[in-house]
């Protein structure tokens, strides 16, 4: 393979191809046609430290357009239920908001964009990196209500009076009048992931660091203040589960409607009556039967349908709204 040779792009599904097979029969996937920008061997002389564009794709089975770097202090882009959070949240200008897991911010830029860059935005991760870049994209888009902390979001509650920590975490209890919850999770509503390497016990460990995050976020809003809690997966021990488990262990929550309502209502099995599914918004993609869809009839499809295709047709997701209508700090307790 030379530069300028054109060349089919594969995915190694099962990561079984080893470094320099010149043929490869295990299970893989056709991602489309380019053209090389280096040779075989400048490949790979160069690994590890070799970064840019190897292959420039002219002919993708995915046809969407890439939008990296377009108008990047005007843009982010974010997928549609990650960007139906922040109405749904519904910031207003001049409030004190938190968002507890909040890089890369894309979440956290949106909040701020909503309140017109109005207030504060207290945005917590514990990685440093993450905390950077998402300060980065705070700068970029030119927004100047936010601060960004390194800090663990399961220890973001002051537990007693601590001396010069007046506007950093860890916070007094019910310091914020909305709280964003976007917690970590198993991840399996994003796509594509053509290499999963999920094991059950991966898959079961997100629910007690859930509840964690879960208690701290109500300790610290404020009583009539809106907690969202989101994630980007579909299994029900970290959605609808989780709900179940806050309404009954904080008495002090209640589900609120929630706008817009795109995605569909909650799935049974948690314990949750009818009306609260119908509270909650899970993002299914696989309610979409675009696998087996004749595309040219889309041509003659109405506008109405095909607005329904595109806001299905999205990675899988799930948001819970609640309200807060009275003090926890009287007593609370939770397991």
């Amino acid at each position: 393979m030379k530069a300028g040779d054109v060349i089919s792009v594969y995915s190694d599904i099962k990561g079984k191809c080893k470094k320099g097979a010149k043929e490869f029969d295990g299970t893989k996937v056709f991602l489309g046609n380019g053209i090389s920008e280096l040779s075989r061997k400048d490949i790979f002389n160069g690994i590890p430290d070799l970064k840019g564009i190897g292959i420039r794709m002219t002919e993708p089975i995915y046809l969407s357009p890439s939008f990296d770097n377009v108008l990047p202090s005007y843009l982010f882009l974010q997928n549609l239920p990650s960007a139906v959070v922040a109405h749904v949240l519904n910031p207003q200008p001049g409030e004190k908001i938190l968002d507890l897991c909040a890089a890369p911010g894309g979440k956290t830029t949106h909040i701020a964009a909503l309140m017109q860059d109005q207030g504060e935005v207290i945005a917590l991760d514990k990685v440093l990196n993450k905390v950077e870049k998402l300060k980065q994209n705070a700068s970029l888009l030119g927004l100047h209500s936010i601060r960004a902390f390194c800090f663990d979001a399961t220890k973001a509650l002051k537990l007693g009076v601590i001396d010069g920590t007046e506007g950093t975490p860890p916070f007094l209890p019910e310091s914020f009048d909305r709280i964003l919850l976007d917690a970590p999770c198993s991840g399996m509503g994003q796509r594509p992931n053509m290499a999963c390497t999920w094991t059950l016990k991966e898959v079961t460990s997100y629910q007690p660091l859930q509840r964690k995050l879960l208690n701290v976020a109500v300790r610290l809003l404020k009583p009539g203040g809106v907690l969202v809690y989101s994630t980007c997966t579909v299994t029900l021990a970290e959605n609808e589960e989780q709900v179940a488990w806050a309404l009954t262990t904080f008495p002090c929550l209640q589900l609120q409607p929630q706008e817009p309502q795109i995605g569909g209502e909650g799935m049974m099995g948690a314990g949750l009556a009818p009306e609260q599914l119908k509270l909650l918004q899970r993002f299914d993609p696989s309610v979409v039967p675009l696998q087996d869809m004749d595309t040219d009839c889309l041509s003659d499809a109405k506008k109405e349908d095909m607005i329904w295709l595109a806001n299905k047709d999205c990675i899988g997701f799930f948001i819970a709204k609640f309200i807060k209508y009275k003090s926890t700090e009287e007593k609370v307790s939770w397991k």
